[in-house]
C-alpha cells in the first residue's frame, strides 16, 4: 500500500501541488501595492520634456529608446497580475484619446503608495476605497472650471501648431515647433467640413538619413518601393490598382498539352503572348497610364506596359494598396481585366524620387483636399525616427481628441496643483473616516509636479510650495516654467503649455479605477503553471517558419 502523506490543513489543502496562495493585508494588498508602486516608478523618471529615456530590448531582441510610456509598458510584457492591471489602464488612456499614458501610470501609483500609508495607520480597505471613489466624482465635477481656453478654429493651421505643440514637447524637446507645424498641416489638410478626422488618414514614412529638420509633408501617400518598369513619372495620372500579380491569368485546373511539332510550339507560346499584349492594351486604351499591383510582375506583362507606356508600382501591403485605393479614388480589381471608368483612380504626379539613398514611389495630389497625407521623417537613426514617429502619433491623436472636445486645460501641474488644493478643502468638510482619504487622493495629484521637478534637477518640495502660494491667490493657470533656472512659475495659458480636457478627464477616471480594482484584491490564488515539455533552445531542427 501506497505511503500518503497528509496535506497541511487549511487552504492549501483544497488545491493541487504547486499552487500558491496569499491572503490578508500583509501578504496580498501590499505585495500588489509594492509590484504597482515599482512599476509606476520605472516610468515616473521618464514623464515630461526632460523625462528620461528609457533602453528596452523585448523578446525580439529588438531595441527600444524611448520615453513613452505606451511603447516601455507595450514591450515589456509585464507578469504580475496587479501591476497588469495598471497597464491596462495605461492601454485604455492610449486606445481612448492617445495621450497621457505616463499620467495614468504615475496617478495610480501615488493613490496606491498613499493607500498603503492609510491602511498602515489602521482604515480598513473599504473605507479608503469610498474615499477615493468620492474623490474621483467630485474631481471630475471640479475639472470643467479649470478649463482655461477652448479651440476656435481647428481649420486654421498656426492655432492648431499651438494647440499640438504640448503634446510633441514631451516626446520631442527642442524640435517641437517644427514638427508641431509638420503635423498640424498634415492634420488640417485632410480634416473635412464634416467634421469626421481619421486618425489613420495621416501616414509617416520614415527615411534614413540628413537630420529632424529635413522632414516634410506632403498630401498624398510615400512609398519606399522602386517603380518596375521604365517609366518613372507621370503627370495627371489615371490610376489602376490590381490585387492581383500583374501576369497572365492562370487556369484553375491542371491541364496538359500535347505539341506535335515545332509548328505548334510557336504557336502555343505566341498564343500567350498575345493574350498577355491584349490585356495591357486594353488597360491602356481604358484610359490608365499607372498600373499599382500587389502581386508579383512578370517579365512578360512589363515589356508590354513599356512598350505601351505604362507605368508599373508593385506594393506588398494589402493594406498600402487600400490606402491608395482611397487616396486616389480608385477600386482594386481581383483579375486582369480592363478598368471601367469608375474604377480608375486620379492623381496629380506620380513619379519616382530619390531622397537620401532610398528609391520612394510619391503620389502626389496638388489640391489639398486630399483623403490621405503623409509626413516623411528623416534622421539619423532607426529608434531616433521610431521615436519621432510616436510625437507624430500623440500630436495626431491631440488633434482627434480637441475634433470631439474643444476645450483646453493649463498643463505643467497647474491642473493638478489646483485640483489638489480644492479636494483638499472638500476633504475637511466631509465628517466620516472617508475623509483622510479624500485628502490622500489631493496629496497624490502632487506626484506629477513633483516628477516634473525632479526629473529636470529642481527640489521637488520647494517647487510645490510656490505652486501652492500661488494658487491659493487665486492664479488657476500658474504652473512649472521648464525652462527657466531653478523653481519658477510662470502662466501657462500666457506660455502656450495647454493640453486637451478629455487627456485629463480619462486619466483621473481611468486611474482611479485601476488603484481601487487593485485594492479591493484581498485574496491572490495561483494555480500551478500548465506543464508540458519546454521547447527546445536555438533552432536545431526547426524549419525557419516556426
Amino acid at each position: 500500500m501506497a505511503l500518503h502523506v497528509p496535506k497541511a490543513p487549511g487552504f492549501a489543502q483544497m488545491l493541487k501541488d504547486g499552487a500558491k496562495h496569499y491572503s490578508g493585508l500583509e501578504e496580498a494588498v501590499f505585495r500588489n501595492i509594492k509590484a504597482c508602486k515599482e512599476l509606476s516608478q520605472t516610468t515616473r523618471t521618464a514623464y515630461g520634456p526632460n523625462g528620461m529615456n528609457k533602453m528596452v530590448i523585448n523578446h525580439l531582441e529588438k531595441l527600444f529608446v524611448t520615453n513613452d510610456a505606451a511603447t516601455i509598458l507595450r514591450e515589456l510584457e509585464v507578469q504580475h497580475p496587479a501591476a497588469k492591471m495598471i497597464v491596462m489602464a495605461s492601454h485604455m488612456q492610449e486606445q481612448e484619446v492617445g495621450d497621457g499614458t505616463n499620467f495614468v501610470l504615475v496617478f495610480a501609483g501615488a493613490l496606491l503608495e498613499m493607500a498603503e500609508v492609510l491602511l498602515r495607520m489602521g482604515l480598513s480597505v473599504s473605507e479608503v476605497i469610498e474615499g477615493y471613489e468620492k474623490a474621483c466624482r467630485k474631481t471630475l465635477e471640479i475639472l470643467p472650471d479649470c478649463v482655461c481656453s477652448s479651440a476656435k478654429d481647428l481649420h486654421d493651421v498656426k492655432e492648431v501648431t499651438s494647440l499640438i505643440r504640448t503634446a510633441v514637447i514631451s516626446k520631442q524637446y527642442g524640435n517641437e515647433d517644427f514638427l508641431a507645424k509638420l503635423i498640424a498641416e498634415a492634420c488640417v489638410s485632410i480634416f473635412p467640413e464634416s467634421g469626421n478626422f481619421n486618425v489613420d488618414n495621416v501616414r509617416v514614412c520614415k527615411i534614413l538619413g540628413c537630420g529632424v529638420t529635413s522632414s516634410s509633408m506632403l498630401h498624398g501617400m510615400v512609398f519606399k518601393k522602386e517603380a518596375e518598369g521604365d517609366v518613372t513619372s507621370v503627370k495627371d495620372a489615371k490610376v489602376a490598382v490590381y490585387s492581383c500579380p500583374f501576369d497572365a491569368t492562370v487556369t484553375e485546373t491542371k491541364g496538359t498539352v500535347l505539341i506535335n511539332n515545332a509548328q505548334e510550339l510557336m504557336h502555343f507560346s505566341k498564343g500567350e503572348e498575345d493574350m498577355m499584349e491584349a490585356q495591357v492594351k486594353a488597360i491602356k486604351e481604358a484610359g490608365a497610364n499607372v498600373v499599382v499591383t500587389g502581386g508579383k510582375v512578370a517579365d512578360m506583362a512589363l515589356h508590354y506596359a513599356n512598350k505601351y507606356q505604362l507605368m508599373v508600382v508593385r506594393l506588398n501591403s494589402k493594406w498600402d494598396l487600400r490606402r491608395l485605393c482611397k487616396t486616389v479614388g480608385a477600386v482594386a480589381l481581383p483579375r486582369m481585366t480592363a478598368p471601367t471608368p469608375d474604377e480608375i483612380g486620379h492623381c496629380d504626379n506620380v513619379y519616382l524620387s530619390e531622397v537620401g539613398d532610398t528609391q520612394v514611389v510619391v503620389f502626389k495630389h496638388v489640391k489639398e483636399d486630399g483623403a490621405i497625407s503623409t509626413v516623411v521623417i528623416r534622421g539619423s537613426t532607426d529608434n531616433l525616427m521610431d521615436d519621432i514617429e510616436r510625437a507624430v502619433d500623440d500630436g495626431v491623436n491631440t488633434f482627434k481628441v480637441l475634433v470631439r472636445d474643444k476645450r483646453l486645460i493649463p498643463g505643467a501641474g497647474a491642473t493638478e496643483i489646483e485640483l489638489a488644493k480644492q479636494i483638499t478643502s472638500y476633504g475637511e468638510s466631509c465628517p466620516g473616516l472617508e475623509q483622510y482619504s479624500i485628502k490622500k487622493f489631493a496629496e497624490a495629484f502632487e506626484a506629477l509636479p513633483r516628477a516634473l521637478a525632479e526629473n529636470s534637477g529642481i527640489k521637488g518640495s520647494e517647487l510645490l510650495s510656490k505652486l501652492y502660494s500661488a494658487h491659493h491667490e487665486g492664479n488657476k493657470n500658474m504652473g512649472f516654467d521648464i525652462e527657466a533656472e531653478g523653481p519658477v512659475l510662470k502662466d501657462m495659458l500666457e506660455a502656450g503649455i495647454v493640453e486637451p480636457y478629455l487627456v485629463k478627464h480619462w486619466g483621473i477616471k481611468l486611474a482611479t479605477n485601476a488603484a481601487i480594482t487593485v485594492l479591493r484584491v484581498d485574496q491572490i490564488i495561483m494555480a500551478k503553471p500548465a506543464g508540458g515539455p519546454k521547447p527546445p533552445q536555438g533552432k536545431k531542427d526547426f524549419d525557419e517558419d516556426d
